[in-house]
């Protein structure tokens, strides 16, 4: 997998750049860099990677709106790494988008190990076990066979996390999942104390796929458990 995935960083530290492009490309990985936003946003359109490796801190145009920008164009996986490590940056960037982050200062090999995570995951979400429509309802339908979400009859760009978390919630539907649940199938078992995931990613579904996100028909939450998708009907 690895030899022929393409990753495409976007950093204004250029001697971490070389150190991540020597390191990852030794790994097998298809390496390319960008130092500011606006260039990593052009090298996207012409790469057409299939992860991105994103900074917060860089001048201009900063991580947070690269990713905003990229998400208005493209699904690709995105870690973004911050150089403070607050929640509150965890929060806003996987609000963003972004599909995982790193706090700075890290081995090369713990972002090694995430890329290699979010690109096995994203090749199963292209493999679902069963193809089939998960859930109908007078406007809204999750079909695993056409790998894709409608809401009155539109298509819905999702992300292969998002899809893969809202494949689980349908196959699932009537039935309590915990935060523990839901992270050790969707993230894997080195996740399963991530609770900022399952909240944040539940609630990119539901801006998503809710007429009313703030209250939610379809996701319902069940208070220190986790979330249970409401039955069809």
């Amino acid at each position: 997998m690895n030899s022929k995935a393409r990753l495409l960083l976007i950093d204004d530290d250029t001697t971490l750049l070389k150190a991540l492009d020597m390191y990852l490309a030794r790994n097998g990985y298809e390496v390319h860099s960008a130092y500011n936003g606006s260039e990593g946003l052009k090298q996207l359109f012409a790469l057409r990677p299939d992860l991105v490796v994103l900074d917060v801190m860089m001048p201009q145009l900063d991580g947070w709106e690269t990713c905003r920008r990229i998400r208005e164009m493209s699904t690709v996986p995105i870690i973004m790494l911050t150089a403070r490590g607050q929640e509150s940056d965890r929060v806003h960037g996987l609000k963003l988008g972004a599909d995982d982050y790193v706090s700075k200062p890290f081995s090369l090999k713990e972002l090694d190990a995430r890329i290699e995570a979010i690109l096995r995951r994203t090749k199963a979400a292209g493999r679902p076990e069963e193809e089939r429509v998960l859930y109908v309802t007078q406007d809204f339908v999750i079909d695993s066979e056409r790998w894709e979400v409608r809401r009155d009859g539109e298509r819905l760009d999702m992300t292969s996390t998002e899809l893969r978390l809202l494949f689980y919630l349908a196959e699932n539907a009537g039935r309590v999942l915990s935060h523990r649940q839901i992270l050790e199938k969707i993230w894997g078992p080195e996740y399963v104390d991530n609770l900022d995931y399952t909240k944040l990613f539940v609630w990119r579904l539901r801006q998503k796929i809710e007429p009313d996100p703030a209250n939610p028909r379809y996701i319902l939450t069940e208070r220190g458990i986790g979330y249970r998708m409401a039955p069809a009907s």
